[in-house]
């Protein structure tokens, strides 16, 4: 009995970046405005499709992220996300994106890619809320994207790519604040911090302020991997539901 010939589905691949950033102590994720079909006028995560059939997926990630903010892999946080592939998610055909992870501080205005009409930082809880409409499924990215971030300042120095290269404990403070979406006890953030060995190290310099005494100044450690861990404290929301639970 003759089969017919196999052939492969067609299949294209995009890169998507979910970059984030502090601008006044606040979480921001970078957006466009699509400047063509589909979802023209739409916001959308930057990114796109490879140059060609050479060109390595990691590759095109670093030329999105160069093209969206000028910033080169030598001066930010960079990691594969996640692989999003549903069938339904691109209404130009079978579409598969390989989200990447995008962070570093304090990072300039935008300036639309040449497929978008505009670009702006845009913050993060307005995004995760649905307040602002985002094009594909890219809500959904943003989402993991935000929630992996949060995750990882648990267990890992991922706080320091928020930073410059010498920073404050309040200022990493500011970061934790900002990505977990709760405010902090300062002593025990100092405590925290401090028992985490090789987390963060003197720079060996202060910083002046106009009044009181001149904040120390830490660098990045060299432990990439948190002991003991700062676990994220419970949103007050899900404690009381907690509780609820429990005395039921």
């Amino acid at each position: 009995m003759q089969h017919d010939a196999w052939s492969p589905t067609p299949v294209l691949l995009t890169v998507d970046l979910v970059i984030l950033t502090l601008r006044d102590s606040r979480l921001h994720i970078l957006l466009v405005k699509r400047g063509e079909d589909p979802f023209q006028g739409m916001l959308a995560l930057p990114g796109g499709f490879l140059n060609h059939d050479g060109e390595e997926i990691l590759d095109a990630a670093h030329r999105e992220l160069a093209e969206e903010t000028a910033l080169t892999s030598d001066c930010v946080h960079l990691e594969q996300l996640a692989v999003y592939g549903e069938a339904s998610r691109d209404p130009r055909g079978r579409v598969v994106s390989v989200a990447h992870l995008a962070i570093a501080p304090e990072l300039p205005d935008p300036v639309a890619g040449t497929d978008a009409t505009d670009a702006a930082w845009i913050p993060a809880e307005t995004v995760l809320s649905g307040k602002a409409a985002l094009a594909f499924d890219h809500r959904r990215i943003a989402t993991d994207g935000v929630e992996h971030a949060r995750t990882k300042l648990e267990f890992s120095s991922l706080a320091t790519a928020f930073c410059g290269e010498e920073f404050t404990i309040a200022e990493l403070q500011q970061v934790y604040e900002a990505v977990w979406g709760t405010r902090l006890d300062t002593r025990n953030f100092y405590r925290k911090v401090q028992a985490a060995k090789g987390f963060i190290i003197p720079a060996g310099t202060d910083r002046r302020s106009t009044g009181g005494r001149p904040a120390r100044l830490y660098r990045a450690g060299p432990k990439t991997v948190l002991f003991p861990p700062l676990i994220r404290p419970t949103p007050p929301a899900e404690e009381e539901n907690t509780k609820g639970k429990r005395n039921k």
